[in-house]
């Protein structure tokens, strides 16, 4: 039973956080760094956004090995293709004819967005499969450099944001709340998720006996 909770989480938490992303994407108030590297990169290049996300991930995955003095964990690729597919996913079919107009309603879903996304990486995060590459990238950088998840998170999403800028992605003042923000709601969020997993998993095994 604790791998069918971990397995639920895992997809449940990619389901989510997929979800969180569309909707600051949709919003159209700036996206977090990564996503503004791959809209631009779209716009550039072609592909869709979701492949782009895969191979940004199909690259951090070396460089996370780089970091950690560790063999490339090969198996986080399934884990951003899963995640590039639900991308196009939920913005080629499901958020494809939908406008949020008016600042206020673009503000709420950019905000709702962020939250979703912090939850959603919560949760998935708690299953311990391999995780998303831009994940371990946040969890490479406080290992090597031994700071928060709030910090990591936030130096991620800054190495994004320079080429994104570059590249003039959809960069705007919600790119920064995401950015600053977005750590510590994965922070908030972490530990009691991290808490229910450990419950259901301990009445699992306990009901065997």
């Amino acid at each position: 039973m604790a791998l069918f909770y971990r397995s639920l989480f895992f997809i449940l938490g990619l389901f989510i956080l997929t979800f969180g992303v569309c909707l600051t994407i949709k919003a159209e108030l700036g996206v977090g760094a990564w996503d503004a590297l791959n809209v631009a990169l779209t716009e550039w290049i072609g592909l869709t956004i979701g492949t782009w996300v895969i191979i940004d991930g199909a690259v951090l995955i070396f460089v996370n090995a780089f970091l950690l003095k560790r063999k490339p964990e090969i198996l986080s690729l399934l884990t951003i293709i899963f995640i590039g597919s639900l991308v196009d996913f939920w913005i080629l079919i499901v958020f494809k004819s939908w406008e949020f107009t008016g600042l206020f309603v673009q503000l709420v879903t950019l905000v709702l967005g962020l939250f979703i996304i912090g939850i959603g990486a919560s949760i998935y995060l708690q299953a311990k499969f391999p995780s998303s590459p831009i994940d371990s990238f946040m969890l490479a950088i406080q290992k090597r450099f031994g700071v928060s998840l709030m910090t990591a998170k936030t130096i991620g999403e800054i190495v994004a944001l320079i080429p994104a800028l570059l590249l003039k992605g959809p960069i705007g003042f919600g790119t920064i709340i995401i950015t600053f923000l977005i750590g510590p709601f994965i922070q908030l969020c972490f530990p009691y998720f991290e808490k229910l997993l450990h419950r259901l998993t301990e009445r699992s095994y306990q009901g065997k006996y």
